[in-house]
């Protein structure tokens, strides 16, 4: 079968070619396949959205776990960040660098992406349907396997958890609330969640 294109613009290529030269393998192909399973959704949901919009957000989702490129906060927002500088230097009007700016920092979040603009919202499809299997039988067994020749997920289950264990293990605040708190809690020894309760009760009001 044939797979949504990836756009062929100056813009598109350059994406590629920074993610290949600074990503290793396995985050390359899973951004790939990200932007193939969020295209083949947006297709079946009759969404419209910018092709070249999404690959960026696709693209540049998991930067912020890459070595060289990681910073203190969020890995969400290191790629966020780049990938709005990268399309604001490009000349990309600032409403849209926001709009993946926005898919990047969400993508690890429940719902709240899904109630949003297609391009943040199918980001965060390809992210689900990759890594967790959600959306699974929402794209053909076909269309599956045509991504998956083209961009092959090997061991991918373990080495995806070792990628996001060895990208924030350095920066364990920044898993306070959210989801990547389960990845340092099976990964890390010694790792402790925050917990929210204990913040509100140990905060500086009396009452």
């Amino acid at each position: 079968m044939t797979l949504p294109a990836v756009p062929d613009s100056r813009l598109a290529r350059e994406a590629t070619e920074l993610v290949r030269d600074v990503a290793p393998p396995l985050i390359y192909h899973h951004s790939r396949r990200v932007y193939f399973f969020g295209a083949l959704r947006g297709e079946r949901d009759g969404l419209a959205y910018d092709p070249e919009l999404l690959y960026v957000g696709a693209m540049f989702h998991d930067l912020g776990l890459v070595e060289g490129r990681r910073g203190a906060g969020r890995f969400e927002l290191d790629g966020a960040d780049e990938a709005r500088g990268f399309l604001l230097s490009h000349g990309v009007p600032a409403d849209a660098a926001a709009l993946v700016w926005t898919a990047i920092a969400l993508h690890t979040t429940p719902e709240i992406p899904l109630r949003m603009a297609p391009e943040v919202a199918l980001v965060t499809r390809g992210v689900e349907l990759d890594v967790l299997g959600l959306g699974y039988d929402a794209i053909t067994g076909e269309q599956r396997a045509a991504v998956v020749a083209e961009h092959p997920r090997p061991d991918f289950k373990r080495r995806i958890l070792a990628a996001f264990t060895d990208g924030i293990r350095d920066r364990p605040e920044t898993t306070f609330g959210n989801v990547k708190a389960d990845v340092l809690a099976h990964f890390v020894p010694g790792f402790r969640r925050g917990d929210f309760v204990e913040v509100i009760q140990a905060s500086p009001w009396s009452e």
